[in-house]
């Protein structure tokens, strides 16, 4: 029986442990070269990194990566829609879309984003970016 409360309390501090990554990486970007900055990476398993990213995009994710330090980290949504990608120089970018499919706003590591907007056919509506060029056909 001792064991078995062990295990639970055990099991209780790894899921706090993790919840607090969750809230230490939210839009904390790039994600994979933070998290090795911060010392996480390290400690968890693929099980709990993909707890951890579905955290931190607020829906179930998939995530692949190739090799002991990734050259590229891809994460996709329950749609199979890539929503974040990171590569081992810190270079990210990450999207949004619509409930058709369409991607509505993309930002990467630099600073550069784009917002857009569809009509209800799927035709361009509205486009603006990070310098200031917006097209508005509304």
């Amino acid at each position: 029986m001792k064991n078995i409360i062990r295990q639970i309390l055990k099991e209780d501090r790894r899921q706090m442990f993790l919840d607090k990554i969750i809230q230490v990486m939210k839009n904390d970007f790039p994600l994979i070269k933070n998290m090795k900055l911060y010392g996480f990476y390290d400690q968890l398993s693929k099980y709990e990194m993909k707890y951890v990213f579905s955290g931190i995009f607020g829906e179930p994710v998939e995530y692949y990566y190739g090799g002991n330090v990734p050259n590229i980290i891809e994460i996709y949504d329950e749609k199979n829609r890539r929503i974040y990608n990171e590569n081992s120089y810190g270079d990210w970018k990450k999207f949004e879309y619509d409930e058709n499919g369409n991607i509505i706003y993309s930002e990467n590591g630099q600073g550069y984003w784009y917002k857009r907007e569809y009509d209800e056919n799927r035709n361009l509506i509205y486009f603006e970016t990070s310098n200031g060029y917006i097209k508005d056909n509304r």
